[in-house]
């Protein structure tokens, strides 16, 4: 086996795992509503009793009320909970079927209610394994792995690329926060000199890491709009391997529940990043329930689309000056991976 047939491996181990943390019965994309709680009681949909913030923590009242949906909250072995239950940071229950529930709809089946918390304001959020981000969901398209896309990086701690002391972070709901955990990656990439900023963050195994939100030229066309990354801790000398092919999707590419971080000016990088997740891609009908099509006006859109686009036979073609005037060798080449891509 050769050293690129190893690095296809280990890359394909690491998408497969993505698979599982993603599509999974209780995995990113099934996520089905984040509630957030302020000081007063109030009944959220599909959730039974009256739910309210105490500081950072949920409090639920009235859980052994009878529910009109027949769902039922138990702990995670599926003993029974108080009429009270105070929730923090980490903690987690079922909603499941109560007795006598035969009406109750599949999406309260096996379900968690897992607590989250932003600078100190809780929010309830509902895992359903039927919600429709993970119903719909395919796969998750990605670049075959490449390692050109590996590069060595120089960390610098304590100031953004940009230079300044802290870091301010929009979410994707308008919500902003600064963070002062900051350094820098400056690293070279098809002869160009470029940086990136990081924070703090965890990896899929829990271990300390460096994050990164990007975006880069193909973002929103070709690629999600913006993708992360989480790399190892710098060594002693701050050194830093970034692979691109490991660049995933952030958690609102599946579910429109999250309130993942944006990239910073800085970290809008103008280059074709050809590596790591690209797109989820849904089934015929979850793709026209997100562009807001009914299925018959999702389907004759893509078959009007797929007419419209040159086959690889009319870029050959166009670059042999036979149809439709001629092409550089290098644009043909882009055109040649663009339909390589589109497959």
């Amino acid at each position: 086996m050769t050293d690129r047939d190893v690095f296809a491996r280990d890359w394909q181990v690491w998408q497969e795992r993505r698979w599982r943390d993603v599509a999974g019965p209780h995995g990113i994309a099934a996520l089905a509503a984040t509630h957030w709680l302020g000081a007063a009681e109030q009944r959220l949909e599909g959730i039974p009793g009256r739910w309210r913030a105490e500081g950072a923590a949920a409090i639920g009242a009235g859980l052994l009320e009878a529910d009109p949906m027949g769902a039922a909250v138990t702990r995670l072995d599926g003993t029974a909970v108080e009429d009270e239950v105070l929730l923090v940071g980490g903690d987690e229950l079922r909603l499941g079927v109560g007795q006598g529930a035969a009406q109750l709809p599949r999406n309260h089946e096996d379900a968690r209610l897992r607590i989250f918390v932003r600078e100190g304001v809780p929010a309830l959020r509902r895992i359903d394994p039927a919600a429709e981000g993970r119903t719909s969901l395919r796969r998750i398209d990605a670049h075959e792995p490449d390692p050109a896309w590996v590069v060595e990086a120089q960390w610098t701690a304590g100031g953004t690329a940009l230079g300044a002391d802290t870091l301010e972070i929009e979410q994707v709901d308008g919500h902003r926060t600064r963070r002062s955990d900051v350094g820098s990656l400056a690293f070279e990439l098809d002869g160009r000199e470029l940086r990136l900023t990081t924070t703090g963050g965890i990896d899929a195994d829990g271990n300390p890491a460096l994050a990164v939100v990007f975006t880069d030229a193909t973002s929103g066309d070709g690629s999600y709009r913006f993708r992360f990354l989480r790399l190892p801790l710098p060594d002693a000398s701050g050194a830093v391997t970034i692979d691109f092919n490991r660049a995933f999707l952030p958690p609102c590419a599946f579910s429109d529940h999250y309130v993942c971080p944006m990239p910073s000016p800085e970290n809008r990088l103008d280059i074709s990043i050809r590596a790591g997740e690209r797109m989820p891609v849904l089934h015929s009908a979850g793709a026209a329930a997100a562009a807001g099509q009914s299925l018959q006006e999702y389907l004759r859109a893509k078959l009007e689309a797929e007419s419209a686009r040159p086959t690889l036979e009319d870029v050959l073609a166009r670059a042999g000056g036979r149809a439709g005037g001629s092409l550089s060798f290098s644009e043909a080449v882009e055109l040649v991976r663009g339909d390589r891509d589109h497959r």
